[in-house]
């Protein structure tokens, strides 16, 4: 059962350093679900320093449920699962009066593992995607392989560290995450553009919009698509 902690509404001022109490083995719960209701999984993470539970299902319309108390990341993953047709749950708390660092991170761990959950052995997806998204004037693209095999390529050239209270930085940590335990080989680029907001936007949209592509299922798509028989 999660248990949250105590989050402010904004993060305190940006540290690198952990959390010096003795974390305790984290404690996670998942369950998935693949039938009438679609590819969908809920993991659920509890640590010292955060308490994370997330719901996706990939075959969804876009509806989203997101509570961080992190209103920018609010706004981003709400973007991306509006865009990338995907119904994504997130309920998050921690030690933000430390850093929004561990919040950041483990909400990139647990989306990973919820994705990699809810595609099962990731037969039928067409694995590849890719999307290009304009706002104002910037421009942002995002390729994906469902392969097994984690990478990220990071190309955000952001000149503002904050938005608000939100540290821009973290958002590459986010991808590093999700990647990680997602299996996912993602490439996040914006060639140009000048304004941090609209950059970071449009990356969340092209991502959910290249992910997507990439989990759609595809009648012609015999069994999983690799010619080794399987994606690891």
């Amino acid at each position: 059962m999660l248990t949250p902690k105590r989050s402010r509404s904004v993060c305190g001022p940006m540290t690198e350093r952990r959390s010096r109490r003795a974390a305790p083995a984290v404690r996670s719960a998942a369950k998935r679900t693949n039938g009438a209701r679609g590819r969908r999984a809920v993991v659920e993470r509890t640590t010292a320093e955060t308490a994370i539970v997330v719901t996706v299902d990939l075959d969804g319309t876009g509806k989203t449920r997101i509570a961080t108390s992190m209103p920018f990341l609010d706004h981003m993953l709400t973007v991306m699962g509006k865009h990338g047709l995907l119904d994504l749950t997130v309920r998050a708390s921690g030690d933000l009066d430390v850093d929004c660092h561990h919040t950041v991170e483990d909400l990139g761990i647990v989306l990973g593992q919820a994705l990699k959950r809810a595609l099962g052995d990731r037969g039928g997806i067409r694995r590849f995607g890719s999307a290009a998204v304009p706002m104002d004037e910037t421009l942002a693209r995002a390729t994906i392989d469902v392969s097994g095999r984690p990478y990220l390529v990071y190309r955000v050239p952001l000149s503002t560290r904050k938005i608000q209270a939100f540290d821009t930085e973290l958002v590459e940590h986010f991808f590093e995450a999700l990647a990680v335990h997602g299996g996912l080989t993602i490439h996040l680029e914006v060639p140009y553009g000048k304004n941090a907001h609209h950059m970071l936007e449009a990356s969340f949209k092209a991502f959910g919009r290249a992910l997507e592509q990439a989990t759609r299922l595809d009648p012609r798509v015999a069994g999983v698509p690799s010619s080794k028989g399987r994606l690891e």
